[in-house]
């Protein structure tokens, strides 16, 4: 066997395993983002009944509205398994236009939590109103902050991807955004059953 090709199977060997280092550091930092989540959550729920003579959750969220939001953001993480699927099989046009797609589908869905929280503060339900609207604002906010890193992270995929094609390096990182992505979705399940739904049935 020639130096040369064992020279390429150990460049491989060690870029499968930083790769696979690379996904457990992130799985690590999920395991991170998942405890500040739900130490939000827990005091969202004791906080959410404390509306200090303002308004509840029955009284300004607008089910309709939020599920067009929600849809955006549950969509936007099929089309991004499109992209994953076209970087694994190092299409690079595919794995750029669905990369576009989540990208639209994502900024829908901050324009609309923008759109909801300028409205909120407008009618004078900001979060110092009261604990409950500190808090709603706190999750809500703290989950939106995270999806726009996620967009800008996408931004600079995207543009990783035009100038220097679907290296494995690429993939690995386009593969932590797909972790990232689908874990902002769950929350976000969490986050509309927890605040939105049972909010506004009660």
């Amino acid at each position: 066997m020639s130096t040369s090709v064992l020279n390429n199977e150990a460049h491989s060997h060690e870029h499968h395993d930083s790769g696979s280092t690379t996904l457990f550091g992130f799985w690590l930092y999920l395991m991170t983002d998942c405890v500040l989540f739900a130490s939000v959550f827990a005091t969202y729920a004791v906080l959410f009944m404390n509306t200090a003579g303002g308004p509840s959750g029955h009284d300004i969220f607008e089910l309709d509205y939020v599920l067009v939001e929600t849809f955006a953001l549950l969509f936007s993480s099929i089309t991004y398994g499109f992209a994953m699927i076209g970087a694994q099989r190092g299409n690079k046009q595919v794995t750029l236009l669905w990369l576009a797609v989540t990208f639209i589908l994502g900024a829908v869905f901050i324009g609309m939590e923008v759109n909801e929280f300028s409205h909120l503060i407008h009618e004078g339900f900001g979060p110092q109103r009261s604990a409950f609207l500190t808090a709603f604002f706190s999750l809500v906010g703290m989950h939106g902050l995270h999806v726009t890193a996620g967009l800008i992270w996408m931004a600079v995929l995207m543009l990783e991807v035009m100038n220097n094609g679907l290296q494995p390096r690429t993939v690995t990182r386009v593969g932590c955004l797909s972790l990232f992505w689908h874990f902002l979705d769950v929350v976000w399940i969490c986050v509309f059953t927890v605040v939105y739904l049972m909010g506004a049935v009660s």
